[in-house]
């Protein structure tokens, strides 16, 4: 289980298509739930992918797409990537049904992903598969105490349960200066400069 957690447009969804291409050509099938609904084949084809070879699925709540995850892992012997992009955009079904009061479906989701991965975590070591999680870096709140979000400026929502499963968490912040664009012959900008932090890692390179 890894997760990459990064500002809007450091390139979230461009590593994962990177790792989709890389799964395809060691013959693993790659399942993409999309909650943003705003994936390009086109965009996947440029990456390495075959598109025609990817299950795409449509992420419309956190229910259904662990759901579909044990599903698929009961009942084929096949070796998966899946890919959830992203987390932070995808709603629980408590969530669709409520009304648009953030209290009143408070810490839903952390507490599905803390039923959900004790029980999906043996099936997908057993079965070496991986679970990519796509999330978004949020500002980092903290009322009670102010200096922590001094020290860390941003927090990645999902709660407890993915910090202690994931094997591997990235996180892809980037700068917002002009030096950090990276521009072509005719001075467009065609990319920026991002900074990979490894948050956690259980092979060895946390703090990288």
């Amino acid at each position: 289980v890894t997760e990459i957690a990064g500002l809007e447009a450091s390139g979230k969804s461009y590593m994962a298509a990177q790792i989709a291409g890389n799964a395809q050509k060691m013959g693993i099938d790659v399942v993409y739930f999309d909650s943003e609904s705003s994936l390009d084949f086109n965009f996947l084809e440029k990456a390495g992918c075959d598109p025609s070879k990817i299950l795409y699925v449509q992420a419309t709540s956190v229910e259904f797409v662990l759901e579909t995850i044990e599903e698929l892992l009961s009942s084929t012997d096949s070796q998966f990537l899946f890919i959830w992009d992203s987390i932070a955009a995808t709603s629980s079904e408590k969530e669709l049904e409520s009304d648009f009061n953030p209290q009143s479906t408070m810490s839903v989701k952390p507490r599905i992903f803390g039923k959900a991965f004790p029980k999906l975590t043996i099936p997908l070591a057993d079965g070496q598969h991986t679970l990519l999680l796509i999330n978004q870096l949020k500002t980092n709140i903290n009322v009670q105490n102010p200096m922590a979000a001094l020290v860390e400026p941003w927090i990645a929502p999902g709660g407890k349960a993915i910090e202690y499963f994931c094997s591997l968490r990235i996180w892809l912040t980037k700068r917002k200066s002009k030096a950090s664009y990276v521009t072509d012959d005719t001075g467009l900008r065609i990319g920026s400069e991002v900074k990979c932090s490894l948050k956690k890692s259980r092979f060895g390179t946390e703090g990288r």
